[in-house]
C-alpha cells in the first residue's frame, strides 16, 4: 500500500521517514572554498590534497616527533605518505578528520585499509575531473555549492577578469578579508571595488572572517568601511553580509594553515549591526561553542539575522548535536544547521554523510515529542521542514529583494 504523504506517522515510523527524507534531499551547501574545473588548480582534489589538509596535519604533529620546518621541507606526496602511515597505519583512525579520510575512500569502493598510497593515487590519477565531480556531488547529497571567492587573489582575479564563469552547480560568494583588513582603501574606491566584482561574479552573498576581538562600532577602518561601503553596497544589490565570527589567526605560526584557533566574541557587535541596518541581512556562524546560545538569543530578536552552519572547531557531531537541538529548540526550523566549508572536494562526501547521519537523531526525537505532546508528524511535513532547512531558508534569504 503507497504511504500517504499527508497521514500521520506512527512513532516507530517517524525515524524511518525522517532517514530516508534526509537521503532523498538534495543540500545547498551553503559555504565551501571550492572551485569547478575550469579554474584549474584553485580546485583541489585527489588523495594527497586529502590527507595534507590542515586538520591532519595538525594531529600528524600530535604523534609524530618530525618538526614544523622538517615537514615542510618534504614534496606534497612525502607529507601524504608520512600523514597515511602515522594517523591511518601506525594509529586508528577515530578522530573526526581521520574517519573522514576512510569515508571518501570507502565511497569510492577502495580498500581503506592500505599501507601505501599508491592504489589510491592511481585511481584519482584515471578520473576524468567533471564526471568526477558530478560523481561527488551525488555521492554527498549536494545539488550546489556556494564557493570563497575573493577579488584581490592574485591567482584567482584574473580568471573572473577573463570572462570565466563558473559552471552549473558552482556559485560565488564575494570574500572582502583583504578589503577590511587593509586600512589603505578609501570608502569609494572601496565600493567601486564592491559594486564591479558584484557585476563580475554574481554572488549568493558578501562574506567575511572576523577575529574574535571584533567589535562594531568601533573606531577602526573596519567600521568605517562596513558602514560607508560594504553595508550600503549589500543593501542597495540586495545581497546578504556573511559574517564568520571568532578565529584567532597563528596561534602557533609554525604549523602555518593548521595554527590557527578560536576565541570567544563579544556579539554585541551584531545587536549594534542588526538594530543599525535593519534593511540588510546577516547570516552569521560564530567559531566558539561559548557564543551559540547567544547566538539563538540574537536571532530570536533580529528577523534580518539568520544563523548557520557548526563552524571549523565545532564540526563534530557531539557538539554539531548540541548546537543544532539547542537552534531547534529556539528557533524552529528557521536557520540553516550545516556547511561543510570543504577546501577539498573529496571532503564533501564525509562532511554531509556526518551531517544526516547526526542529523537524522536529532529531527526524530522532535518529531516524536511533538507527536506526543499532541501535534501532526507526517511525511509531508517532514519533507517541506527539512528542505526548508537545507535549501530553502537560504535560497529565500539569499535572494535579491
Amino acid at each position: 500500500m503507497a504511504r500517504m504523504p499527508n497521514a500521520n506517522l506512527a512513532p516507530a515510523d517517524v525515524a524511518v521517514a525522517v532517514d530516508e527524507v534526509l537521503r532523498a534531499t538534495p543540500f545547498v551547501d551553503i559555504h565551501t572554498h571550492l572551485f569547478p574545473a575550469s579554474f584549474g588548480r584553485l580546485l583541489l582534489w585527489g588523495i594527497d590534497e586529502l590527507l595534507t589538509y590542515h586538520y591532519l596535519e595538525a594531529e600528524l604533529f600530535r604523534f609524530s616527533h618530525i618538526r614544523p620546518e622538517q615537514y615542510w621541507a618534504l614534496t606534497a606526496p612525502q607529507r601524504a605518505d608520512l600523514i597515511w602511515k602515522t594517523l591511518f597505519v601506525d594509529h586508528s583512525p577515530v578522530s573526526e578528520a581521520t574517519r573522514g579520510a576512510v569515508a571518501v575512500l570507502s565511497a569510492f569502493g577502495l580498500d581503506a585499509g592500505a599501507t601505501s598510497l599508491e592504489p589510491y593515487r592511481a585511481f584519482f590519477r584515471r578520473q576524468e575531473l567533471a564526471a568526477h565531480i558530478q560523481r561527488v556531488f551525488e555521492l554527498a547529497g549536494v545539488s550546489e555549492v556556494v564557493m570563497t571567492n575573493d577579488p584581490l587573489d592574485p591567482e584567482e582575479a584574473p580568471l573572473w577578469e577573463s570572462g570565466l564563469l563558473p559552471e552549473a552547480g558552482f556559485r560565488a560568494a564575494l570574500r572582502l578579508d583583504r578589503v577590511l583588513n587593509d586600512a589603505a582603501w578609501t570608502d569609494a574606491d572601496a565600493r567601486r571595488l564592491l559594486e564591479t566584482w558584484s557585476r563580475r561574479m554574481k554572488p549568493a552573498y558578501m562574506a567575511v572572517s572576523l577575529p574574535d576581538a571584533f567589535t562594531f562600532p568601533a573606531d577602526d577602518h573596519r567600521t568605517r568601511l562596513l558602514r560607508e561601503a560594504v553595508l550600503p553596497v549589500c543593501r542597495e544589490l540586495g545581497l546578504p553580509l556573511s559574517l564568520m565570527i571568532g578565529v584567532r589567526r597563528q596561534v602557533n605560526p609554525a604549523l602555518r594553515s593548521a595554527g590557527d584557533a578560536s576565541g570567544r566574541a563579544d556579539l554585541r557587535a551584531l545587536e549594534a549591526l542588526c538594530t543599525g541596518f535593519p534593511d540588510n541581512r546577516f547570516l552569521v556562524s560564530v567559531l566558539s561553542r561559548e557564543n551559540q546560545h547567544e547566538l539563538c538569543v540574537y536571532a530570536r530578536k533580529f528577523s534580518n539575522l539568520v544563523p548557520f552552519g557548526c563552524w571549523w572547531f565545532l564540526n563534530n557531531p557531539s557538539i554539531v548535536e548540541e548546537i543544532t537541538r539547542e537552534r531547534l529548540e529556539m528557533l524552529g526550523t528557521s536557520f540553516i544547521p550545516q556547511h561543510s566549508d570543504a577546501r577539498i572536494l573529496e571532503q564533501l562526501i564525509y562532511k554531509w554523510r556526518n551531517t544526516r547521519r547526526t542529523l537524522a537523531p536529532i529531527l526524530t526525537r522532535a518529531y516524536r515529542t511533538l507527536a506526543e505532546d499532541g501535534g501532526a508528524v507526517t511525511r509531508a511535513g517532514i519533507e517541506r521542514d527539512v528542505r526548508r532547512l537545507f535549501r530553502g531558508n537560504f535560497e529565500a534569504f539569499a535572494a535579491s529583494r
